[in-house]
């Protein structure tokens, strides 16, 4: 994939939040330890109740080459109708072999959006758009921890057109549609990418990527990827 770049996508937002610690040291990548977890995108903005219309792998540590941004393809438009709301208790990534229920995510006390307590489970960030309704919603995981692979820890294998199925308390299931990715540094988060409204549910699916930081213990970048209701 190539020659790509960032635009705002519509629908709903699923993102990997809280620190991704890192797995057992492989190659001097990363410390045999990881530091306690923590945030790993920046805040969420103050969630809009008002829609708008848009604008525009592995779970060893070790460095993973920079992707390119990937321009979101159309799966087919939006929906006809909107479903009712319901929140979101489970998510399915059947490609990558992901398979989760959802944690409710918050704010932690810095204000950065919390990270999920269980390293296999993915969670969703509650004070936003549910899944489901017009906007991005944001559902958070780890990507390894430090004896292995944590639950998003292959979010960057999917590709354009794989599905994300997200079942929700009412019992019903929504088909979400992969229209593009990102690989961007946290220091560089585009957030008017990842947040901002938009007219349309949609996902945003997020986690740790790039360099492990020896220092800080964390890694440096977040891998993004974008998906649509069908």
């Amino acid at each position: 994939m190539s020659s790509w770049r960032r635009i705002a996508l519509a629908g709903t937002l699923v993102v990997a939040a809280g620190a991704c610690a890192p797995a057992a040291a492989t190659g001097g990548s990363a410390p045999p330890s990881a530091a306690a977890p923590r945030a790993i995108a920046p805040a969420p903005p103050t969630p809009t109740t008002t829609p708008l219309t848009p604008g525009s792998g592995s779970g060893d540590a070790g460095v993973r080459p920079v992707r390119p941004v990937e321009q979101p393809v159309p799966i087919g438009g939006a929906p006809a109708t909107v479903p009712a709301p319901s929140p979101p208790v489970h998510v399915e990534l059947p490609t990558i072999g992901v398979d989760s229920g959802l944690e409710v995510l918050a704010r932690d006390a810095s204000g950065q959006l919390g990270a999920p307590v269980d390293f296999a489970t993915a969670g969703w960030y509650a004070a936003g758009v549910e899944p489901g309704q017009p906007g991005p919603a944001v559902v958070a995981g780890h990507r390894d921890t430090t004896s292995g692979p944590a639950v998003f820890a292959r979010l960057g294998d999917l590709a354009v057109g794989d599905p994300v199925l997200v079942t929700r308390a009412d019992g019903s299931t929504l088909t979400f549609r992969v229209t593009g990715s990102d690989q961007a540094a946290k220091d560089a988060f585009p957030t008017a990418q990842v947040y901002g409204p938009v007219g349309h549910p949609e996902l945003r699916l997020i986690t740790c990527g790039g360099d492990f930081d020896r220092r800080t213990g964390h890694y440096v970048d977040n891998v993004i990827v974008y998906a649509e209701l069908v």
